[in-house]
């Protein structure tokens, strides 16, 4: 369905003065895959090779090292919102084929960040310019306390858990998760959806165009005292005031980012799915954002559809980072005899003696020093559509209208995303990748990955049968229904 501001416009008032109910808009990205991948994470292991692989979206200023309002200086951005030099990412992930233990790298199907603005008695404000957020635990590979649901609520005693996995199917006959599973040997079921629980599901996702879903949530509420580098003390997730999410008295709430993308692993070495994590760095300028907070409720229709956005449309679909800092890109469907960063082995599950607990962080494959980023392969249309190299971030007039998505069956996904052409890809391969035998290739199922991010609540979808009707349709329509999912499975949780 087509959107323009006169099928979406319901109303001239800012949300700001009315958080009574949540409002939502999903980000887009452009192009054709990831902004770049590789062992790089600028929030856990600045200025050092990572411990395991990652795929980026956002601005072209990213790196080993992000500091301060570097990523403001980006002259390009994978997001449609051109104002949107943040960067958002995932741990990357693998195939490993059950006959000869080789990995394949699974291609991205598409990316989506959804933007939850909550119900609050609070002014949601922007991310501050440079702040760091990491939500889940790569090491950990123990289901979590809260069994197969999540939880996001601070005081009911319980822990957080801010990951799930979702996993469409025809019939759930037999069910994806173990009656009664414990979570040691097996994932276990959400008591309120067949479909989703804790860790990777024992069968295949064949529901039409419905991939295996990662689902992250990240908290939205920031410490000022604790500072914009200090990613494990710097968040929490807000508290029930009745149908309301508020935050601690000095604390400031900032949107809640959602991201949503079987013998599958994380590029941790996870077999489980219990370290499904993502990381965030702000690069939004503070004016666009604060505009989209108060004025802009367009829900599945996209961000993009919302009118008066300062500084306007992204239209470049080819901003890339052609060598990251450390390690190679990856081409999509490689496969490789071993993961990424040498020591990540597989563990999980009984898989290399563990059951559950934390894992320890591989030692780097390599002390070579990092390498500066690349430009990106493209380049602006126009000095309008170039980002301010300045310092200090161009400050932007705010606008006032609401958007509101009227019912509709519109796509909560992008296009579907061809795997990038060799030019993309680093020159040269990992000394381990290997040619698959004939074996091998049948082994391999034709899938791709698909990551959705809100911001407040993450959700990444990850991975399903390419449809055999060709990679250039459309992606799978979903109704606002999905939001719903997202929402009620949040509000569930918080119960």
């Amino acid at each position: 369905m087509r959107y323009n501001t006169a099928t979406i416009l319901a109303s001239l008032a800012t949300l700001a003065s009315a958080k009574d109910s949540r409002t939502f808009a999903v980000l887009r990205f452009n192009g054709d895959g990831f902004l770049t991948e590789g062992p790089v994470d600028p929030v856990v292991n600045p200025g050092a090779e990572a411990t395991h692989y990652h795929s980026i979206m956002g601005g072209n200023k990213f790196g080993a090292t992000v500091e301060g309002d570097q990523l403001m200086s980006s002259t390009c951005t994978t997001a449609k919102i051109k104002n949107d030099k943040s960067n958002y990412w995932v741990p990357s992930l693998f195939f490993q084929d059950p006959k000869n233990g080789t990995f394949q790298k699974v291609p991205l199907f598409y990316m989506n960040v959804y933007y939850f603005f909550e119900a609050t008695d609070d002014e949601i404000k922007p991310f501050p310019i440079g702040m760091k957020i990491l939500s889940g635990d790569s090491k950990t590979r123990s289901a979590p306390k809260s069994g197969g649901a999540l939880n996001l609520d601070p005081d009911n005693g319980i822990p957080i858990n801010p990951v799930q996995w979702t996993c469409p199917r025809s019939s759930y006959n037999p069910p994806s998760y173990p009656a009664n599973s414990d979570g040691s040997t097996a994932g276990i079921v959400d008591p309120n959806n067949q479909g989703s629980g804790a860790g990777f599901p024992l069968y295949p996702c064949d529901g039409y165009a419905s991939p295996l879903r990662q689902d992250i949530h990240f908290p939205s509420c920031y410490n000022p005292d604790a500072g914009l580098d200090d990613h494990t003390n710097n968040m929490k997730f807000p508290s029930n005031v009745g149908f309301k999410q508020n935050c601690p008295k000095g604390w400031v709430h900032v949107p809640h980012i959602f991201i949503e993308n079987q013998p599958f692993v994380l590029a941790t070495g996870d077999a489980t799915g219990y370290s499904s994590h993502g990381d965030f760095i702000s690069g939004w300028d503070q004016n666009t954002l604060q505009t989209i907070i108060n004025t802009c409720d367009a829900g599945d229709a996209g961000m993009d559809k919302c009118p008066q956005i300062p500084g306007g449309l992204n239209e470049d679909n080819n901003c890339k980072i052609a060598k990251p800092d450390f390690g190679t890109i990856l081409s999509a469907g490689q496969i490789i005899r071993d993961l990424p960063v040498v020591g990540n082995l597989v563990t999980g599950w009984g898989k290399g003696g563990v059951n559950g607990g934390s894992v320890d962080s591989p030692a780097p494959s390599s002390q070579s020093s990092p390498v500066k980023s690349a430009a990106a392969t493209s380049t602006p249309a126009s000095p309008a559509e170039t980002a301010s190299k300045s310092t200090t971030p161009k400050e932007t007039d705010i606008a006032s209208p609401t958007v509101k998505a009227e019912e509709t069956t519109s796509a909560t996904g992008g296009a579907f995303i061809e795997s990038p052409s060799p030019s993309e890809v680093a020159n040269d391969p990992p000394a381990t990748t290997v040619a698959p035998d004939a074996t091998t290739a049948d082994s391999y199922p034709n899938i791709k990955t698909i990551w959705d991010i809100v911001t407040v609540t993450l959700t990444t979808t990850v991975v399903g049968p390419e449809p055999t009707h060709g990679l250039h349709r459309r992606a799978p329509k979903h109704s606002h229904g999905h939001a719903a999912r997202h929402l009620a499975g949040s509000f569930a949780a918080r119960r």
